[in-house]
């Protein structure tokens, strides 16, 4: 038997339904640094890539995995890649879970930790996908200003007993780095409650939280292979926590998060660290000449520890002179933020593209109303 549908109600436009959480509906969606389109020839210094190849094992572990493999699901707990990092990191399989990037990690920390109204804390700014998914949780963003110099504003997260309190180190966009110390202070500080050290850059630093993981049950630090190990087209990121941390974790993992191709990367990569450790060498090189010649230039550039740097002139609006980049040809992200309208994240490419952005940036650093120097 055939029911007739009911009626909507009186008044009642039946299109108005919403289809969406409200919160969803009002929220703006992270935007990610822009990408050439297919044939377009572009310097790319706006999203922190690596400018050196993989290791060659990786592209032997790709065509094999692609050859043999494609027809059966991946592990669930991405078996072989967690294995090679066990070994690489010299912590054991159940103190680490892998991701689609740090990206899926973190969103699985803001899914599991938080709900409606519960804070997440986190100086700023920071990466701004932190806000993004506090938003889709529906939760409480206590965004806390650093100090002079990006210096951690350790007591005011303390205080702000979050459920999950998040830094970024070295931070993006600025390149700083907060001692191990003080974070370790920041994690008993908390007094059990959730800190995330999000260590996307930390290969190009001089120091990482990892050897203070096991003295902190709250503490989770993540990494990527995005930069480092030049691997961002494979979308590979790593939790390590403690086991308690990382069954909460399995809980809102999907199923298969990883594909076979990109874990046997992964695994590869991590079994060349000596490959990626001379590619860090050479952007840490080309990092601290391209500090000496922006400032130069007339910009104000902070130390970096990480594969970019920030590069300011006080008072001005930046956002002119990434146009006229791009016009150039030239890729660099500027953040249309009051905190950073006056400021450009360069990512570090190789030297000769370096020495392109120079030539291009000079006549746009010394006026207000530039033309562009147009790539040929």
């Amino acid at each position: 038997m055939i029911h007739k549908q009911s009626r909507p109600e009186a008044g009642r436009n039946p299109e108005a339904v919403a289809m969406f959480r409200r919160s969803i509906d009002r929220m703006a969606p992270y935007m990610p640094g822009e990408q050439p389109r297919a044939g377009e020839r572009l310097i790319k210094l706006n999203t922190n890539e690596n400018p050196y190849p993989p290791s060659p094992k990786v592209r032997r572990a790709v065509r094999s995995s692609a050859r043999d493999s494609l027809r059966l699901y991946p592990a669930p707990r991405a078996d072989q890649f967690v294995a090679a990092a066990s070994h690489a990191y010299r912590l054991p399989s159940a103190m680490i879970l892998a991701g689609n990037g740090s990206d899926e990690l973190l969103a699985m920390l803001f899914r599991a930790a938080l709900g409606r109204g519960d804070k997440v804390a986190y100086p700023v700014p920071t990466y701004s996908l932190y806000d993004t998914l506090a938003e889709v949780q529906e939760a409480r963003a206590v965004r806390i200003a650093f100090g002079a110099g990006f210096a951690l504003p350790l007591e005011r997260l303390a205080r702000a007993r979050a459920h999950l309190t998040i830094v970024c180190n070295p931070n993006s966009p600025s390149g700083s780095f907060t001692p191990v110390a003080k974070l370790a202070d920041l994690a008993r500080a908390l007094d059990g409650r959730l800190l995330v050290i999000d260590e996307a850059y930390v290969d190009f630093a001089a120091d990482n939280a990892l050897r203070i993981l096991r003295r902190h049950p709250n503490l989770v630090i993540l990494r990527t292979l995005s930069k480092s190990f030049s691997l961002a087209g494979m979308r590979l990121g790593l939790c390590f926590a403690h086991p308690r941390v990382i069954e909460a974790l399995l809980k809102v993992k999907d199923s298969y998060n990883l594909n076979r191709v990109s874990l046997a990367a992964g695994a590869a990569a991590l079994d060349d660290i000596a490959w990626m450790r001379r590619n860090v060498e050479r952007v840490k090189s080309t990092r601290a000449r391209a500090i000496a010649r922006l400032r130069r230039l007339g910009f104000e550039v902070a130390p970096s520890e990480s594969n970019f740097v920030l590069a300011r002139i006080p008072g001005r609006d930046l956002a002119p002179v990434a146009r006229l980049l791009r016009k150039s040809g030239i890729l660099v992200r500027h953040f249309a933020t009051p905190m950073l309208r006056d400021a450009l994240r360069i990512a570090i490419g190789t030297p000769v593209e370096m020495r392109t952005l120079y030539r291009a940036l000079a006549p746009l650093a010394a006026s207000n109303t530039p033309r562009p120097r147009i790539r040929r």
